[in-house]
């Protein structure tokens, strides 16, 4: 795959997280704590919720792309954490302390409620609390030696990271029941026939920053309303449905950036979008 020259800037990078945003509005997210496959202690969970604070913040986002450095995607929890003396002011799981999420359900869900859209480049490994990350992306590319497993049964425990949300209507419902009882290992290209990968390529980096540039060359405003209408598809009704349409269409129609994309597209040029 042809490599694109872009310029980028570090707008984040600490022990576990960089965030760079390329001049084409793909932020590249990566998890940096490569020496530990990725996986989740404390400073990574904090870590990885301020990506998402960051990204929802910083102008000129379309794109994000999310990926591992090192070995792996994310190996989930660190199995260190299992000794760890529990922090007495930590709240409880039960408690709503990012809205509709506990910390552990927000490392998760913090990727779709992103207003952009978010492609995850999945390698290596990508258990547990990785593939639920994994899973809170719009899409997945994933190496198809990828070696993934919903893995919480194997210490007495149900995903409890956002799991159960993002899989609706990703995985039939059976084969996740035998992924959850067993917490059976897959390979990323049985991922591709059951619904965890979108993508498998050997490339998966690569070949999710190609697509996210190509979805960055798009009006940002109509693929904000479409990460909007795709959240609410499966919750509402047919009637509130084809209301949520037509209210984000009467909001982009002759705005600039929506006679931007004719004008290019008539013009066969690059459209140079505002970003909203």
């Amino acid at each position: 795959m042809t490599e694109t020259m872009t310029a980028s800037r570090v707008v984040q990078s600490n022990e576990r997280v960089t965030i760079e945003l390329e001049d084409t509005g793909v932020a590249q997210v990566r998890l940096t704590r490569g020496d530990k496959m990725n996986a989740l202690d404390p400073g990574m969970f904090e870590a990885i919720i301020e990506a998402g604070d960051v990204l929802a913040s910083t102008k000129g986002v379309r794109v994000v792309v999310l990926s591992g450095e090192g070995k792996a995607f994310c190996a989930g929890l660190d199995t260190a954490s299992f000794g760890r003396t529990p922090d007495a002011n930590e709240p409880e799981l039960t408690e709503r302390v990012y809205g509709n999420t506990n910390k552990f359900q927000q490392v998760a869900m913090t990727w779709r409620k992103l207003a952009v859209p978010v492609i995850a480049a999945v390698h290596g490994v990508c258990f547990g609390g990785g593939l639920q990350i994994a899973s809170g992306a719009d899409f997945r590319v994933v190496h198809p030696a990828t070696r993934m497993s919903i893995m919480e049964m194997k210490w007495g425990l149900v995903p409890d990271m956002g799991g159960y949300a993002l899989w609706r209507g990703l995985v039939r419902d059976d084969v996740l029941r035998e992924l959850v009882y067993t917490n059976r290992e897959f390979t990323g290209a049985e991922a591709l026939t059951i619904g965890f990968a979108t993508f498998n390529d050997p490339d998966p980096l690569a070949r999710a920053t190609a697509i996210a540039r190509d979805i960055a060359n798009r009006n940002p405003q109509a693929v904000r309303a479409a990460k909007r209408l795709q959240a609410g598809m499966f919750d509402r009704d047919t009637d509130a449905i084809l209301l949520e349409e037509s209210i984000e269409q009467h909001a982009i129609l002759r705005s600039p950036n929506q006679i931007e994309a004719v004008m290019a597209a008539m013009q066969k040029r690059a459209p140079n979008f505002e970003d909203v």
